[in-house]
């Protein structure tokens, strides 16, 4: 990383800054929207994006990885069900409301910034929503409160990555881009170590993720304000045409943008085929009952934990690098289609841990070089909050479909009752992940 410890935290004028390192886009700009420019992000604010992207990451994952499950256990015995229609009813809520908040976000006019007041909001709103939660007494008010809590913590999130899009110049995108996804997959690991310690208090059990997750989103700007849009936004409001607008894009006026989407859309429907279903994967292949598949998943998701921070790091600095960003995204489909063959003809314990690696491995490549890819083919940058909600679709929209699709994947052509075929599935998901890295690699013309 360069050893420019310039800061991007400063007002930013309608002019450059003299001393700024602006990198010019070539897209249009929304005419009463302007983006700042890109500056060399130092190691200080670097530092501070990171924890940023980890208390979000933190409040977020540790809900939906282990605390509303424990919850819905108290007030709802026997009913694990419910646990996927609080957790679906809320992702499909954000879903829907995001671009509208990224449409929002990038018309802000404040002088705190545009991505200020929704990484703050978001984060405060989260934390109220996580003591609703713990207090809630029916799974209902869970449901409704856990809705709130996905909206602000999500908005958070997301105005984290729009800082990204605003901020860093294109050859320190990849790095970045590797280093604050590492956090977001270490926080979980972390947060849930944090909730075993204050286990025998349900109200603790969110509230400590929560709270330590809000301090470190809230001091992001703080410590590191983003700086007056006023001079910016120039009398940009929301409409009801904008609003309608900001759920989609024309392809054929910005192809790299639409080839990358579909790309990414095409990875994750393949990816997903592969995960939705991996305890009773495990359990099928391994001979056990499922729920003695525990720990064997705990364990295979640590080791995963490493094997995606070395992807995401590798590929990031070397694309930085090199300059290069499409070849490692192939190359991580490529990776990936490895691991996927390897599962889906394991048959030991060995067997199944080597392929989890190689697809943990995979994805963080491929998330962090096409993340950066991302920011290279915005249609345009002043208007990133709406622009990067529609790329999320890429990846919410698979999360929610291939476990939908996956049943009639594995009991195609099985007979009743007989083993379900995980084989047909997993080399199913291979071959999307594989066509959504070629999409990447030999569609999109404006990136290297």
């Amino acid at each position: 990383m360069p050893h420019d410890e310039r800061d991007v935290s400063m007002v930013v004028p309608p002019a450059p800054l003299e001393d700024a390192t602006q990198v010019p886009t070539g897209q249009p700009m929304t005419p009463e929207i302007q983006a700042p420019p890109l500056q060399t992000v130092g190691r200080s604010y670097l530092l501070w994006l990171m924890l940023a992207s980890f208390g979000g990451s933190l409040a977020l994952m540790v809900p939906l990885a282990y605390s509303l499950a424990v919850r819905i256990d108290d007030l709802s015995p026997g009913h694990e069900e419910r646990l996927g229609y609080v957790t679906g009813s809320a992702q499909v809520t954000y879903l829907v409301l995001s671009p509208l908040i990224g449409l929002w976000s990038d018309r802000t006019r404040s002088r705190l910034g545009r991505r200020t007041p929704f990484m703050i909001g978001g984060a405060l709103l989260g934390t109220a929503a996580l003591a609703g939660v713990a207090l809630a007494p029916s799974v209902l008010l869970l449901g409704l409160a856990w809705v709130v809590g996905m909206i602000g913590w999500s908005t958070a999130g997301q105005a984290i990555q729009n800082v990204q899009a605003d901020r860093v110049p294109e050859e320190q995108r990849g790095r970045i881009s590797a280093l604050t996804s590492v956090m977001t997959q270490i926080a979980p690991v972390i947060g849930i170590g944090l909730a075993y310690a204050v286990a025998s208090s349900t109200f603790l059990v969110f509230l400590v993720p929560g709270v330590l997750g809000a301090a470190l989103v809230v001091l992001f700007p703080v410590l590191k304000p983003e700086g007056d849009s006023r001079v910016l936004v120039r009398g940009g409001g929301v409409t009801v045409r904008n609003m309608v607008a900001s759920y989609g894009f024309d392809p054929r006026k910005y192809p790299d943008f639409g080839w990358n989407w579909l790309g990414r859309f095409v990875f994750f429907v393949g990816l997903y085929f592969n995960t939705a279903f991996g305890t009773f994967f495990y359990a099928q292949r391994l001979d056990l009952p499922v729920k003695e598949v525990a720990g064997i998943v705990a364990v295979i998701g640590t080791v995963g934990v490493v094997a995606a921070a070395g992807g995401a790091i590798g590929g990031g600095f070397l694309s930085d690098k090199l300059g290069r960003r499409k070849l490692f995204a192939l190359i991580g489909s490529g990776v990936f289609v490895a691991g996927a063959v390897t599962e889906a003809f394991a048959r030991s314990l060995p067997q199944l841990v080597v392929g989890a690696v190689l697809m943990q491995f995979a994805i963080a490549l491929f998330s962090a070089v096409d993340q950066a890819i991302v920011f290279a083919v915005l249609p345009d940058r002043a208007e990133a909050g709406r622009y990067l909600a529609v790329v999320g679709f890429a990846q919410k929209i698979p999360s929610a479909l291939a476990p939908l699709i996956a049943p009639f994947v594995i009991t195609l052509g099985v007979s009743a009752g007989g083993e379900k075929n995980y084989t047909q599935l997993y080399l199913l998901g291979a071959a999307l992940a594989l066509l959504g890295g070629l999409i990447v690699k030999f569609k999109i013309k404006s990136v290297r």
